[in-house]
């Protein structure tokens, strides 16, 4: 109802004013502020004539000294609808007069601040029903919000700024009315409350949840029956792992259908490896063109665990293009991970067009391919199935490589030799093109995704320069990030690590050096895994609600201090955070660890059963406590050689521990004897008979 009332109330005042437009005004000279910015996106606006303002204290308190409107807009670097609305408006004088006449404009990077990201995204959520980018909000000269959408057209936007002001000069005690009930709609919004049942965690019945969740699934292409699509890497994760375990060959089917479909689809960069951000159809077909770090990490983590479980060769060869782009686009000298590509770049009379970069016409690849463009054609579908628009074509694949093998008359080894020979050739063609622009600034929680996604695929192929590229990585936030105070860094752009760190930031890098422990047994990493855990307890935790804040509580307030907690394209922070807490409890023997990671997942069940595909990193906390645990603990000289072979598994459901020496942490020690090697399989560190086989202990492991 609250909500309803606010959609009416603000459309009441948005419809009932003079909708006749005013005279228009003479631009006066502006003072666009955004070159002192290093955000690529706010510089990509520090040309506009638009009196531009980063978000900042200093800017909110010229609006509160002026008392002016503010307009909040916010998007990113890869943004296409972002670029439209800059071409369309912001670069229009006439629209840049009224703007900078009555308000104060401020442009966020929706990647620096998802803090503030969030708090309009809500109340355009409860104004409208949705929300995207980019996300324009007016706000009251204190930043709270009274009216927002996303993408307008020029005279939509200009006719509602001209009302907005209307309304503000003649009846601001509406606007203030609007802010209020906004203000608490938007304090309600991600509140769950303590629950304090005596929920059975271990006998939690999943099957209802899940039998509702399937009638959603596309079984034809995979993912979800709808368009577009999200890829949702930690969705099929959960999904894979619950089918192993359970023996489910029918939701191991949707799982593969669904690896499979992305992995031929044109979301997928057949030629440069790496995925785009989403379909636009069904078929996984039409991408939006932007390539987006933490999605590629997360689909490597994805892609690799799930060769380890079905040792599907094109499982392998997703991982092995898709950090190869990664390795060649995304890393600088310092071993850290640029954010993403934008969706659109410049076509051959220099206009900028969404996929311009990536697709071909077919004379291009008559004229670069020669007398293999029919099998090309063929394997990549230059017809009827893979054609886009204006006779270009997104390479799409419908059939396995034995299919097209035996539909040619060649062997495997012919076909991948051609692959690559077509890969290096189109490569080569498409990079004499303008590529699309570069966000190069550097996140600490996409990092740590990339960082993890590295580790991942190491664990499954032990490829020597993903642990080289994971170690790098891993010594660049501990050196440039990780703050003397024991926090981090959010963002480092140039040279200069900037804004105090979110709840995102710890939980992806506690998870990826929980995980570079695994493969390295540095007990470093543990350690700053521990101590970083530590960190989130004393500054995001909330010991009443049992959940940790997105915000430090170090940081500026805002309208609110929210909780993140709904799984999305990325994990919730709490959720990653939980899973850490559960993991680092049997590490460190830390009973609160454990009792927090189970409160945490008590407080989202109720909120599961509704909506269980919003959960599905919670969901596989949730697996924890339903199956056996294991620590599996290696000690002695060839420990490492050992562990490595224990990564050639599929376990979801374990943790590795392990050294060559000695060690008095609760899972090492009093288990070191000289001149042996010993796998321990345990249960809460109450372990079976040692064995010195790898095969032999996994054989003591129930998936």
């Amino acid at each position: 109802m609250k909500q309803l009332y606010l959609i009416l109330l603000c459309s009441i005042l948005f419809f009932s004013c003079n909708t006749s437009k005013k005279d228009a005004v003479d631009i006066h000279q502006y003072t666009n502020l955004l070159a002192q910015e290093t955000s690529p996106y706010l510089l990509q606006h520090a040309h506009n004539p638009v009196d531009w303002r980063a978000w900042n204290d200093q800017t909110l308190e010229v609006a509160k000294k002026d008392k002016k409107l503010m307009i909040v807009s916010i998007g990113y670097a890869a943004c296409h609808w972002c670029h439209v609305m800059e071409r369309e408006s912001f670069e229009d004088s006439a629209v840049a007069a009224v703007m900078n006449k009555n308000y104060i404009n401020v442009k966020v990077d929706r990647e620096e601040r998802p803090d503030v990201d969030q708090i309009y995204i809500n109340a355009v959520q409860l104004l409208t029903g949705s929300a995207g980018w980019p996300l324009n909000v007016i706000t009251l000269p204190d930043g709270r919000p009274v009216w927002g959408g996303t993408y307008f057209k020029k005279e939509d936007w200009v006719n509602a700024l001209e009302q907005m002001q209307k309304i503000y000069t003649q009846n601001p005690e509406r606007l203030f009315e609007v802010a209020n009930n906004l203000e608490e709609g938007i304090k309600s919004m991600d509140l769950l409350p303590l629950n304090e049942e005596n929920v059975d965690l271990k006998n939690y019945n999943t099957n209802e949840i899940l039998s509702q969740w399937q009638a959603s699934f596309d079984n034809t292409f995979g993912g979800p029956n709808r368009a577009p699509k999200f890829m949702m890497p930690n969705t099929i994760s959960y999904l894979l792992r619950k089918a192993k375990q359970s023996k489910d060959t029918g939701l191991l089917q949707y799982v593969t259908t669904t690896l499979n479909k992305m992995a031929y689809g044109g979301i997928y960069d057949h030629i440069g490896g790496g995925f785009s951000r989403y379909s636009v159809d069904k078929k996984w077909h039409v991408p939006h063109f932007e390539k987006m770090l933490y999605d590629n990490a997360q689909m490597v983590s994805l892609y690799s665990n799930a060769y380890l479980a079905t040792k599907d060769n094109l499982y392998k060869e997703v991982v092995t293009q898709t950090l190869a782009f990664v390795a060649r686009e995304c890393t600088n000298s310092e071993g850290a991970f640029y954010s993403s590509f934008d969706a659109d770049s410049l076509t051959k009379d220099g206009v900028l067009e969404e996929g311009a970069y990536y697709v071909f016409t077919k004379e291009e690849l008559t004229k670069e391919l020669g007398e293999d463009v029919e099998l090309f054609s063929t394997y990549y579908n230059i017809n009827s199935f893979g054609l886009w628009e204006n006779n270009h074509y997104v390479l799409i694949r419908s059939k396995s490589d034995p299919e097209v093998c035996a539909a040619f008359g060649i062997t495997n080894q012919e076909l991948q030799n051609k692959k690559e020979a077509w890969r290096k050739a189109l490569l080569s063609y498409r990079n004499k093109r303008d590529k699309p622009r570069l966000d190069d600034k550097i996140l600490t929680s996409w990092n740590g995704l990339m960082l993890k996604g590295y580790v991942d695929a190491y664990k499954a192929f032990q490829e020597p320069a993903y642990l080289q590229a994971a170690l790098k990585n891993a010594h660049f936030i501990k050196s440039k990030q990780w703050q003397t105070s024991g926090a981090l860094f959010h963002s480092h752009k140039d040279g200069k690590s900037t804004i105090n760190g979110y709840l995102e930031d710890y939980a992806a890098v506690i998870d990826a050096y929980i995980g570079l422990y695994e493969i390295t047994l540095d007990d470093q990493w543990l350690l700053i895994a521990n101590e970083l855990t530590s960190y989130t307890y004393g500054h995001f935790f909330d010991s009443e609600k049992q959940l940790f804040y997105f915000t430090n509580d170090q940081d500026p307030s805002l309208i609110t201090r929210s909780f993140e907690y709904r799984d999305n394209v990325i994990p919730a922070s709490n959720s990653m955070m939980a899973k850490n807490l559960y993991v680092l409890s049997h590490h460190f023997d830390n009973q609160t660890y454990g009792a927090t990671a189970s409160q945490m997942l008590k407080n989202v069940l109720p909120e599961i059963e509704k909506y269980p595909s919003g959960f599905s990193n919670w969901l596989d906390l949730l697996a924890n406590f339903q199956n056996s645990f294991y620590e599996i603990v290696v000690v002695g000289e060839d420990a490492q050689q050992k562990v490595k072979e224990i990564h050639q598994y599929y376990l979801p459901n374990k943790l590795v521990a392990g050294s060559t020496k000695a060690g008095n942490s609760p899972l090492l020690e009093q288990r070191f004897i000289e001149n042996e090697t010993f796998v321990y399989v345990c249960v809460n560190n109450a372990c079976k008979m040692p064995e010195t086989e790898v095969s032999k202990a996994i054989d003591l492991i129930e998936l």
